[in-house]
């Protein structure tokens, strides 16, 4: 089969590397990411321009793109970059937006107007919606919501939240903005970059998105989009840990030569690069598979959480350790991949918790 981008999607991908490279260099994204509110809203904009943001969503749905290879493409970049900001949120919030029609919501946020993020998960639910605990109470015509949400990215400085509640009829999505009463939210800045805030709602009007108890399709549907762009995202940074580890080993001398002339780490390199592979094709695959029916989608997903998790700590850790101590400086911006890859194998669920999804999603399958 043939997995390459096509002509428009690296189309984009050139710009917005060449974009990302001359605006946001290493020095400007560490600044962005660790003070302020963790991420740049100007960039934000600046991309949404070049059609980031509409890359992420259908035409029907008023983007230009929508494919998980598009998502894909997209997040590969942002990866590449480390760039921080509410962008799989975005993905999650979008996706809910646009299975319920609210284009008008999408187009403000593909032109960069608004920026919305999404809160589902909760203190103990361990990425198990129906473990929520959040609920939605009618109100005559309106909604009010109770409860909380714990790491939403970027809550302090977005301007509304798609939030997840258990209502009388099962799980629904609302609508909150930012500055709604009773929403009152605690921010802080994460450790590889970016922020994100616990939120908590006390009689916070809300405005119902879609069908109220039909939200659990949806909501599952987005977390597998939202698994695609991850896997993407962290083998972009996979990439770059390859390639900045064997600048270093062509580079760095121990007894007169180069250390990239030792067999033992050109043997680490081999190792790391194969599972690097390993990380690309289950990504791939995962994206392939996001049309198909519900088990196939979700078991390729959940296999590229779990590879990325395995290879993101070896690819992690080797460079790190072929680096020898300056891998571990801030000022070396290999250092703020790694400490970004190990988080990325542990969004959205780590590589244990994929691992029993997977086997679990097996189960369901009929006998052959």
């Amino acid at each position: 089969m043939d997995f390459s981008l096509g002509e428009d999607r690296q189309m984009l991908v050139d710009s917005l590397r060449r974009f990302l490279a001359d605006k946001y260099p290493f020095a400007t994204r560490t600044a962005a990411a660790f003070e302020g509110p963790g991420w740049s809203r100007d960039l934000w904009g600046q991309m949404a321009e070049l059609g980031a943001v509409g890359a992420l969503f259908g035409e029907d749905a008023g983007g230009f793109g929508g494919s998980p290879f598009d998502v894909g493409v997209v997040f590969g970049e942002i990866g590449r970059a480390l760039v921080t900001g509410p962008w799989l949120a975005t993905l999650q919030a979008g996706h809910v937006l646009a299975a319920a029609g609210r284009h008008d919501d999408l187009a403000a946020m593909i032109a960069g107007e608004r920026v919305i993020s999404y809160a589902e998960e909760e203190a103990d639910t361990w990425f198990d919606a129906g473990a929520i605990t959040t609920r939605a109470t009618a109100r005559g015509e309106s909604w009010v919501l109770d409860g909380a949400k714990a790491v939403v990215s970027c809550a302090g400085s977005v301007d509304a939240l798609v939030v997840v509640a258990k209502t009388d009829a099962g799980l629904s999505t609302f609508m909150v903005e930012r500055d709604a009463a009773g929403l009152t939210v605690h921010d802080y800045l994460l450790v590889d970059g970016g922020s994100a805030g616990d939120v908590t709602f006390a009689a916070t009007p809300a405005v119902l998105i879609g069908e109220a108890g039909g939200a659990a399709p949806v909501i599952e549907a987005a977390r597998a989009l939202a698994l695609v762009a991850l896997s993407w995202e962290a083998v972009a940074v996979m990439d770059v840990l390859r390639d900045q580890t064997l600048d270093y080993l062509r580079t760095r001398k121990q007894f007169g030569i180069v250390i990239g002339k030792f067999q033992a780490l050109q043997h680490r390199m081999a190792t790391m690069a194969l599972e690097i592979e390993q990380a690309r094709s289950a990504a791939i695959n995962a994206a392939d598979l996001y049309s198909a029916d519900r088990v196939s989608r979700e078991r390729a997903v959940s296999a590229a959480k779990t590879t990325i998790g395995k290879a993101g700590s070896l690819a992690a850790e080797e460079a790190i350790q072929m680096h020898g101590g300056i891998g571990m400086t801030w000022e070396l911006a290999m250092s703020h991949y790694a400490k970004r890859l190990i988080m990325l194998g542990h969004e959205l669920g780590d590589e244990d918790h994929h691992l029993a999804r997977y086997i679990a999603l097996g189960q369901e399958l009929e006998p052959a």
